[in-house]
């Protein structure tokens, strides 16, 4: 746990990327192959599921220190982060020793000896490797009440230092995040087997276990087979090659006719892949989804085996996209029933395809591989369908369609070479996404509370809310939009300008108008104001507008009624028996 506790801290008290992949190069050409596996686990943004709940953590904090809890609530205030708090409070605090003749205490209370691996003089928890700790200490925890779960964790903190006992509580609570993204993972990886990036970054896609094994394969400095399907793992998607925006026009980008232009679909990027006989079908975020869509699993069981093709999962209904907020109703659920396959029916929009009787086909031009998928969905199944193209013949006539987005539940126009091959990652020049600009609006900041991760010590979630008569009516929450000046000063200012606290929740003074922009707006019955709205972002701090001239209910209601129509009723009939 102390090297990894030093990865962390490596990683995280610098901006500079080289220091980083510096960093984890050397972590992985030194740890123990059994540690580096979850090492990258967790680098990989992959969490452990819960262990305690943080509110018996808290109270855990308060019975070792003897602090009140008044003043745990106001450190927890102004750290604004659960792991930060505890290991600030909790380093070097021991476990008080039981009285003579006290009757011994029940399992797992507060002064439970330590369990034998750890007991002696010389025990020092900080030396326990990070996968002792994940495999047989955390993991004995599940499963247990929390007053079980109470002895173990404290006679743990003891021997811990601050950092270390800070990505504890992180593992316990299930929120460990490292500041480092998935890119330069990769790239750490690919120096460290002498492989290239591409290769490193198709080994880490799908599921997979954090051990040893896995992790030698990782990296093998052998890339043979890796540009085909893999056969270790049937389901294994491939990285996903990424569009940049387009801002401006389109005309120093040449001829329309040496581009692929295809609506920019709204809904979920995935991977539907056929091979072995089983059909996988994986999202951007590598999430099994298949299961969620079974609909479109039946349909591509009818393709040939050995191929991975690129597209997106929509909510369609008569030959038309519906919009995106019909598609959520079937995100997150794992039980489909009868009424959600009526109410959000949905279909795979392929655009690209990736493998072809188990061969990769990612270094064909995009010209190829178009007339591929064509060859492949000629006669598919409508729940699987080929993204038309469309035919232009000049910029002008691709910016009268790009107008008509909106009414067709799409976000714009894709533009793509015709001689650009499938890469990985985003890389600029090959595909744009040209997008229609967003909805505008100007809000008023009314809440504040901290952010997280590198941000936990600063209050950068916000709340605003525009005019609804002579009150503030809530509309949209943001995060991201301001510098880091920007965010430094904001902070300063609603911690002088807080008017009441609600946790770590702060409303302030109803002073300041920020531009927001955000990609679509509904009806919604779950929010307060009764509208929801997508993507939310701040453009700028209009410091040139006072908070009276900001926009107002009516002004929102305009924008709804403006907006695309809903899609067509629920079908009549009731879910499925059970």
């Amino acid at each position: 746990m102390k090297r990894f506790a030093e990865l962390y801290e490596a990683i995280d008290s610098t901006t500079s990327t080289n220091r980083k992949v510096e960093a984890m190069v050397a972590y992985f050409r030194e740890a123990d192959p059994r540690d580096a596996a979850w090492a990258l686990y967790f680098l990989t943004g992959q969490k452990l599921k819960r262990l305690v709940p943080a509110r018996s953590l808290a109270r855990w904090t308060l019975e070792l220190t003897g602090l009140p809890e008044w003043l745990f609530g106001e450190s927890y205030d102004a750290v604004g982060d659960l792991a930060e708090t505890i290991s600030l409070l909790a380093e070097g605090a021991e476990l008080t020793p039981r009285p003579p003749g006290t009757p011994a205490p029940v399992q797992g209370g507060l002064f439970e000896s330590p369990p034998a691996e750890e007991a002696g003089p010389g025990s020092n928890t900080g030396a326990v490797p990070l996968h002792v700790w994940v495999e047989q200490r955390l993991e004995r925890l599940r499963g247990l009440s929390p007053e079980q779960q109470r002895g173990p964790v404290l006679s743990w903190w003891a021997g811990l230092d601050r950092a270390q006992l800070f990505l504890v509580v992180k593992l316990l609570t299930g929120s460990l995040r490292v500041g480092v993204s998935r890119t330069l993972v990769v790239r750490a990886l690919a120096e460290v087997a002498a492989v290239p990036a591409a290769v490193m970054e198709h080994r880490l896609m799908g599921n997979w276990r954090a051990t040893p094994e896995f992790l030698r394969g990782v990296l093998a400095a052998d890339v043979h087979g890796d540009e085909s399907a893999p056969a270790t793992d049937l389901s294994r998607p491939y990285p996903f090659f990424l569009a940049s925006q387009l801002e401006g026009g389109p005309e120093t980008l040449g001829e329309p006719r040496d581009w692929q232009i295809e609506w920019k679909w709204d809904g979920i990027r995935a991977q539907l892949i056929r091979r072995g006989g089983s059909v996988f079908l994986w999202s951007r975020g590598e999430e099994l989804i298949s299961d969620r869509f079974p609909e479109i699993a039946d349909a591509a069981a009818r393709l040939p085996d050995g191929v991975a093709l690129d597209g997106e999962v929509l909510a369609f209904r008569d030959d038309r996209a519906l919009p995106f907020a019909r598609l959520q109703r079937r995100i997150g659920r794992t039980n489909i029933t009868g009424r959600a396959l009526r109410e959000a029916p949905v279909v795979f929009m392929a655009y690209d395809v990736l493998e072809q009787g188990g061969e990769d086909v990612r270094a064909r031009p995009l010209s190829e591989r178009r007339a591929i998928l064509e060859s492949l969905l000629a006669a598919a199944s409508p729940r699987v369908r080929i993204s038309p193209t469309i035919e232009v013949p000049d910029w002008p006539a691709a910016a009268r369609l790009r107008a008509e987005s909106r009414a067709r539940a799409v976000e714009g126009l894709m533009l793509k070479k015709l001689d650009s091959l499938y890469g990985v990652g985003r890389r600029r020049g090959d595909w744009w996404k040209w997008k229609i600009d967003p909805y505008c609006i100007d809000a008023v900041l009314v809440y504040a509370q901290p952010g997280h991760g590198r941000r936990a010590g600063l209050l950068t979630d916000y709340t605003f809310a525009v005019w609804d008569g002579p009150a503030l009516s809530p509309i949209a929450k943001a995060y991201s939009g301001l510098d880091q000046g920007e965010i430094e000063e904001l902070d300063r200012w609603i911690r002088q300008h807080t008017v009441e606290r609600f946790g770590p929740v702060r409303s302030v003074e109803p002073i300041h108008v920020f531009e927001l922009h955000f990609e679509a707006i509904s009806a919604s019955p779950r929010h307060r104001s009764g509208i929801a709205v997508r993507f939310p972002r701040i453009a700028r701090w209009r410091k040139d507008k006072p908070a009276a001239e900001a926009d107002t209910m009516d002004s929102i209601r305009r924008l709804l009624s403006a907006a695309p129509p809903p899609d067509s009723p629920d079908p009549p009939g009731e879910d499925d028996p059970g």
